[in-house]
């Protein structure tokens, strides 16, 4: 798999995505996490390994701009400034973390072969999460 660590940064595969964005020019940075994130989704039969991973660290990405979300502090990730991500792309992030974990992934399979799959599948939904959060309980204004 080529992995040293459950982060979404550490692996072969994001590592060639982390470096990808920092070639790209800066405006041409969201594309390419966009890009990943559709690739994922648009697997309707069956979910690669480098696709997954990609859209893990895409959607890591995402999320350390969202409230509650991780700054990127691993020396693995992107060199380059990222553009702010439009929000569209949080409801796209979700999806594809949804796609990863799934039964029809070659990724969550290869993790649920080690025994660190329990802890990774943790860290993907604590990535949804932060992506997706749910909403706080409101009080009611009237008792019925």
């Amino acid at each position: 798999m080529g992995a040293w660590g459950i982060g979404p940064f550490d692996n072969d595969t994001a590592l060639d995505f982390t470096d990808a964005l920092d070639e790209a020019a800066e405006h041409e940075r969201e594309g390419l996490v966009r890009a990943a994130l559709v690739r994922t989704v648009q697997a309707w039969n069956y979910l690669e390994s480098p696709e997954g991973t990609e859209a893990v660290a895409a959607a890591a990405l995402i999320a350390a701009q969202c409230p509650g979300g991780e700054p990127i502090s691993t020396s693995y990730g992107p060199d380059q400034a990222l553009p702010v991500f439009a929000a569209d792309l949080r409801p796209l992030a979700v999806e594809a973390l949804d796609h990863v974990v799934a039964e029809a992934s070659e990724l969550a399979e290869l993790w649920d072969e080690t025994p660190s799959g329990p802890t990774w599948r943790q860290s993907v939904r604590g990535l949804r999460a932060v992506l997706d959060p749910e909403p706080e309980p409101q009080d009611a204004l009237f008792e019925l």
